[in-house]
């Protein structure tokens, strides 16, 4: 699936805002790779575009949720009014701006009885942003924060171009910003042993400072993962109900399995999974097709074997049937379409003493006429005859009974 991954810019309103972008065609592999006013932003057919938040427009907080404030469930509300004001509560010393000026957002797939990161923004910012994306006919899916707090060991990125670049920690300390320089290096008193990534505009710069050689990462790259962080910024009054988030968080989840990486092996043993089974359904239907043609050859030779008049076979049972009516016709012997067949069984299923002023019988049919019997003496009746094979029903002041199944 094609993705346009756009960075917000400091001043989004601004006419000369430039916009860093990133459109990948497959979600996985790096493609385009530039700048751009809003109005000349790439805008691919069917792509999903996300934001990505820089870190110097964040802010990390690790909270402590009291018992209760998360619901239960696969889809659990994190943009209730009641969360948000939980979250101003416990920030609300740790904030220099007001906490109604402020947009929070927290870890995805948080822990009830666990510390939980929490991202926080300059609201009217973020807004302003995602509706001038929007006007301009960028739909927004996700937002998504460049550097976030769950990286598995410290890292420190440098980032940027050569007077202006910065410092980014990650790692389970959470994330942080400074700018590049002697003094910051020398704060930081980065240790030997762990790792320093740098864009390749800052390598050098960063070689210098540091003393030592860096890891290369591409801007790119790096914002690539970014997108495919399970984070979404988009929460609280970004996001409009319980369902739409519901349906928001399983689309990224889907995305998220058919684009990253880390998932390409459980991909390609699902495509084997579906296709043994479907191998096994179409081997199993062709068995079945050979057992069910091989059932109708073994009836049309028993047919034509047994009735050797017979040069067509349209329905073999009923004509097998037709033949052994005429069969018994010729011998004498009486057969279900016979009277004295129909006249027996319906003597032995009606009432004694039952009598019929008239008796009819063509083509198979026996009508009876002038009985005096109840409702329920012809239902009890009809039971009966079913069950021999015929069928018994009232025609106005008759009962005409005929052969149910039999030709």
């Amino acid at each position: 699936m094609p993705t346009l991954i756009v960075t917000l810019p400091a001043h989004p309103s601004a006419d000369n805002a430039g916009y860093d972008y990133l459109l990948t065609p497959d979600g996985v592999t790096p493609g385009d790779v530039s700048r751009a006013p809003l109005g000349l932003l790439p805008r691919p057919k069917d792509a999903e575009v996300v934001a990505l938040i820089a870190p110097h427009h964040l802010s990390w907080h690790e909270v402590q949720l009291p018992r209760g404030t998360l619901g239960k469930g696969m889809f659990q509300d994190k943009s209730t009014p009641r969360l948000r004001a939980v979250l101003e509560g416990l920030l609300e010393d740790r904030l220099l701006d007001e906490t109604s000026q402020l947009h929070f957002a927290i870890a995805p797939d948080p822990q009830p009885n666990a510390p939980i990161w929490v991202a926080v923004c300059d609201r009217s910012w973020l807004r302003t942003a995602l509706q001038t994306l929007e006007m301009a006919g960028l739909k927004v899916s996700r937002v998504v924060p460049e550097f976030a707090p769950d990286a598995p060991a410290d890292v420190l990125h440098v980032v940027g171009e050569p007077g202006a670049a910065h410092l980014v920690f990650t790692g389970r300390g959470g994330v942080s910003n400074w700018p590049l320089s002697a003094e910051s290096v020398a704060l930081l008193n980065w240790p030997e042993a762990h790792t320093i990534v740098a864009e390749p505009a800052v390598a050098e710069l960063a070689d210098q400072l540091f003393k030592r050689p860096v890891a290369l990462q591409q801007a790119a790259l790096r914002r690539l993962q970014a997108s495919a962080s399970p984070w979404d910024l988009a929460q609280f009054d970004l996001v409009q109900s319980g369902r739409s988030r519901a349906f928001k968080g399983v689309f990224a989840a889907l995305a998220n399995f058919l684009r990253a990486p880390r998932w390409r092996a459980a991909r390609l043993a699902l495509i084997a999974l579906v296709a043994v089974n479907i191998a096994g359904l179409n081997t199993l239907a062709w068995r079945e097709k050979a057992a069910i043609q091989a059932q109708r050859t073994a009836v049309r030779n028993t047919l034509t074997s047994t009735f050797p008049g017979v040069q067509v076979v349209v329905d073999a049972p009923i004509q097998m049937a037709r033949e052994v009516a005429i069969l018994q016709q010729m011998s004498g012997a009486p057969t279900g379409r016979d009277i004295e067949t129909m006249m027996a069984l319906f003597g032995a299923s009606a009432p004694p003493n039952t009598v019929a002023s008239g008796i009819e019988f063509a083509a198979g049919e026996l009508r009876l006429r002038g009985l005096t019997l109840q409702p329920q003496e012809v239902e009890q009746i009809a039971l009966k005859m079913k069950a021999q094979g015929y069928l018994a029903t009232p025609d106005r002041d008759s009962l005409l009974i005929r052969p149910g199944n039999t030709p």
